[in-house]
């Protein structure tokens, strides 16, 4: 791969951030399995530390088991860190440095291995057991997800005290998921809509995430965790609870735990890395979905995703 220096000053404004569930698709990151060796030894250590072929679940299908959230997690993980090694090898090791590091939901985890606090290998373990609690979860309290566009935080507020049903992901000024028992959120899509909602859209997952009802998921995961070694982030994590910067493992432990009941508050975590001084945002992985809500959420910064050769080779253009 062609090296184009990253100058100081860009480091000194970028964030990195990481997407979440949803971003899946089969064939991601095959181009830079072909195109990278980092990325190819990414992929090859995911395998080995799972004891599956991951890779090839993510290059060929079939697209209902991609789907499980026990593999899409670690499965969105490793195509991210992929494209993240990808970059550093283009760039070289100093392109790891970033202001600040965020994901959303699971990409909070993928933000770790960026920030020095998990090694990959135990963080893709991780997010794999973490699927598998929160299918457990699901199976055993029942939930749906959906997605309400066009009504701000006071109303949706109210709506959940009327129905039950808690926020989930707060993603821009008017995108908010909402997470619940079945019949409470579709009684609060009914209500959505009569509000003024322009859109209401189920969300195809299993349980109801980032709710009350994945309570037993997080005694599971808390005691995962307690078994593994956080190290201090090389450079700020900002977390998905209270939006602001995380500085210690302990920390982030708590963040972690605390993370699959509440919601992630991406909107606010965004402008919490504005103000702190970044001026641009660069998405790690599949889909370009945070790209695309980062946009929504504040026009004035600089926004690339960058999941392939061609993308990477524009960003580096763009900042020589």
């Amino acid at each position: 791969m062609v090296e184009v220096a990253t100058s100081t000053e860009d480091v000194n404004n970028r964030a990195y951030v990481f997407p979440g569930q949803g971003s899946q698709s089969v064939g991601m990151g095959a181009e830079l399995f072909e195109s990278s060796q980092a990325a190819r030894e990414t992929f090859e250590e995911a395998d080995d530390s799972l004891g599956f072929p991951l890779s090839r679940l993510i290059f060929e299908g079939p697209a209902q088991e991609l789907q499980n959230t026990a593999n899409s997690q670690p499965a969105i993980m490793s195509v991210s860190v992929a494209a993240w090694r990808a970059w550093q090898e283009m760039q070289g090791p100093e392109a790891a440095d970033a202001h600040a590091v965020a994901g959303h939901s699971l990409g909070e985890y993928t933000s770790l291995v960026a920030a020095g606090v998990l090694d990959f290998s135990d963080a893709v373990q991780l997010v794999r057991k973490r699927g598998e609690l929160m299918n457990q979860a699901a199976v055993n309290r029942p939930g749906a997800m959906a997605a309400i566009l066009g009504l701000n935080e006071l109303a949706f507020s109210q709506i959940c005290d009327e129905t039950g049903v808690e926020l989930a992901n707060i993603n821009t000024d008017d995108q908010i998921v909402i997470s619940g028992d079945k019949i409470a959120v579709a009684r609060a899509m009914d209500l959505a809509s009569a509000r003024g909602a322009k859109k209401t859209i189920p969300l195809p997952v299993s349980g109801a995430f980032h709710s009350s009802l994945m309570a037993e998921a997080k005694v599971g995961l808390t005691d995962v965790i307690k078994a593994l070694n956080f190290k201090n982030p090389k450079m700020p994590v900002v977390g998905n609870c209270d939006s602001r910067s995380l500085s210690t493992g302990d920390e982030i432990r708590t963040e972690l735990v605390n993370g699959l009941c509440q919601c992630v508050q991406w909107k606010n975590s965004v402008r919490h890395m504005v103000d702190s001084g970044v001026t641009e945002f660069v998405e790690f992985g599949s889909g370009g979905v945070l790209a695309g809500l980062i946009k929504r959420i504040d026009r004035g910064v600089k926004v690339t995703a960058v999941s392939d050769t061609a993308s990477m080779r524009k960003l580096a253009e763009v900042n020589a």
